[in-house]
């Protein structure tokens, strides 16, 4: 079975204190072509999650101490630069109110106990899914739009701008003027040349 992300070895964090569960998962997941680091608790977990960001989470929901629902609202509000997709796993029905307090954390999706094989492959897919659409968004975000003509580009307020001030803006970069080698020879040197040609014909004029 192949994967999108499966040559580059993405990781996915198991957070299940659970240890039959915990294992399963693992299995399952490796074969699916993911690399894998397991938890038994959500401290653990969010610790080493700022290191190792991993794409996807799968956490159970209800353990001692930082539970899943507790572990995935801590990762919502840490700032990482990409999008970590969070599955929830619960033994209990669920409920509307249940259903809104996972969404309103910032849970993407859920898998329920006890989870099988086919279930796993299922959301794993989704997971796929949604992270591929968030890197192409990224990639487009990342495209500034730019005049052909006087290198104007667009800002965020359909406005535009000079790059020099468009970039200020945002990284607080300055900008010094000089010339490349190439330009040096193809431009400035013809018009100083150029320049020195005219200086010379006005001067043989006046001494006419």
């Amino acid at each position: 079975m192949k994967t999108p992300f499966m040559g580059s070895k993405q990781k996915v964090f198991i957070v299940e204190d659970d240890l039959t569960t915990r294992r399963l998962l693992k299995i399952r997941v490796n074969s699916l072509g993911y690399e894998t680091e397991t938890f038994d608790n959500g401290k653990d977990a969010w610790e080493a999650f700022a290191k190792k960001q991993p794409q996807i989470v799968i956490s159970d929901w209800k353990m001692p101490g930082l539970d899943g629902l507790e572990l995935c609202k801590y990762l919502r509000k840490s700032y990482i630069e990409s999008y970590t997709y969070f599955i929830l796993v619960t033994a209990q029905r669920r409920s509307r109110v249940n259903l809104e307090q996972a969404i309103d954390a910032g849970v993407d999706d859920f898998l329920k106990k006890p989870i099988s094989s086919e279930e796993i492959w299922n959301r794993i897919r989704v997971a796929e899914r949604i992270l591929g659409f968030c890197s192409q968004v990224k990639e487009l975000e990342q495209l500034i739009p730019i005049c052909t003509y006087c290198k104007d580009v667009r800002n965020d307020k359909d406005t535009w701008e000079q790059i020099e001030h468009y970039i200020n803006n945002r990284i607080g970069a300055n900008f010094t003027h000089t010339v490349c080698p190439d330009c040096l020879e193809k431009y400035v040197r013809p018009e100083l040349e150029e320049f020195k040609q005219a200086m010379k014909r006005k001067a043989e004029a006046i001494e006419a």
